[in-house]
């Protein structure tokens, strides 16, 4: 990227158009730096994105593209690929819409498409109400199992990163219940190999990857469950014969801050809160998620549509800015940081 005319394109969707993603995004293209390093554009609605620059007290413009010819990608201006799908004036800020979450789930297929096409180099997505996705008919609810499903891929993983604490979920958008069925030898060991190579792949020589235990005090034994016997150890052990410096199960209270403390690149967390808790805890604001598994860069914000504080102009970009920064790190030159 030696001139500005080689730079990136990175497809921003725009999210819930009632939530927090028109703001964020808005208030993250205003830095500077990342028009420098590639050429941001939203996926959404320019009425929205024209409102929240109203109600933040920017001065920006919004410039409406119809291709990615016509994106210039400079501070100053967000450029808006409207796919025209949604009447702004027809839905309220700060409240559930099956209008609202049918047009979010649009723009991120239309993303997607671009990214799998090679169009576009990366995607950064600002939060989908899953609820407003629902009721818009979708079964798939989250930007993971639409970007899977869209592009037929087998094993995905979500990322979550915060400074030097990097947490693969074995599982995410299912219930406590229901998570607990999946941990199993075969599911296990898929995520520890595909955890492994994107790793490798992002620039570290030879991952250290922690798996947390699924029960407390990983069993005591086999006193708490027998989980840790039966599947989470196995599939440790088949992973280090395949030279992969795997270690665990190691009880979920200890993990996070080992890793944070520099004892491990990544951790593997079993279900949905127990990756997702020390994140938030250890540095929320600057927190991100990256895909795993998907055949095209895809990095979000670590937050939800925030309907209570929509449209105030106080919601905090810092997540959005991360996130776009991860992505174009991923894409300048594939290294994870």
């Amino acid at each position: 990227m030696s001139t500005r005319s080689n730079r990136p394109y990175v497809a921003i969707t725009m999210g819930d158009p009632a939530g927090i993603g028109a703001e964020v995004t808005a208030k993250a293209l205003m830095d500077e730096s990342i028009h420098a390093k590639c050429r941001p554009f939203v996926v959404g609605n320019a009425s929205a994105m024209s409102n929240a620059l109203g109600f933040i007290g920017n001065g920006a413009a919004t410039h409406l593209v119809h291709s990615l010819d016509e994106v210039i990608g400079d501070a100053g201006a967000i450029d808006v690929l409207d796919i025209e799908n949604l009447d702004f004036d027809s839905i309220a800020i700060g409240e559930l819409s099956a209008d609202a979450g049918k047009a979010a789930v649009e723009w991120v297929l239309k993303a997607g498409e671009m990214a799998a096409s090679g169009d576009v180099a990366a995607i950064v997505t600002a939060p989908i109400n899953k609820e407003a996705a629902s009721l818009a008919g979708y079964k798939d609810i989250g930007h993971m199992e639409i970007f899977q499903s869209q592009t037929n891929s087998k094993e995905v993983a979500t990322m979550l990163m915060a400074d030097t604490l990097r947490v693969v979920h074995l599982t995410t958008h299912r219930s406590l219940r229901i998570a607990c069925d999946y941990v199993t030898l075969d599911n296990v060991l898929a995520k520890i190999m595909l955890t492994y190579e994107h790793f490798k792949r992002w620039g570290f020589p030879n991952p250290r990857i922690g798996i947390a235990a699924l029960n407390p005090h990983a069993s005591d034994g086999g006193l708490l469950g027998d989980e840790e016997e039966k599947q989470i150890s196995p599939a440790i052990e088949i992973a280090r014969t395949q030279g992969v410096d795997a270690q665990g199960p190691i009880p979920p209270d200890t993990v996070f801050t080992q890793a944070i403390n520099g004892k491990y690149d990544a951790v593997l967390a079993m279900y949905h809160d127990q990756g997702h808790i020390p994140i938030k805890v250890h540095n929320w604001e600057r927190s991100v998620s990256v895909n795993l598994g998907l055949p095209f860069i895809r990095t979000s914000v670590d937050h939800g549509t925030a309907f209570d504080i929509a449209g105030q102009g106080i919601a905090h970009h810092e997540s959005m800015l991360e996130a776009v920064g991860v992505a174009v790190d991923l894409v300048s030159d594939g290294r994870l940081r």
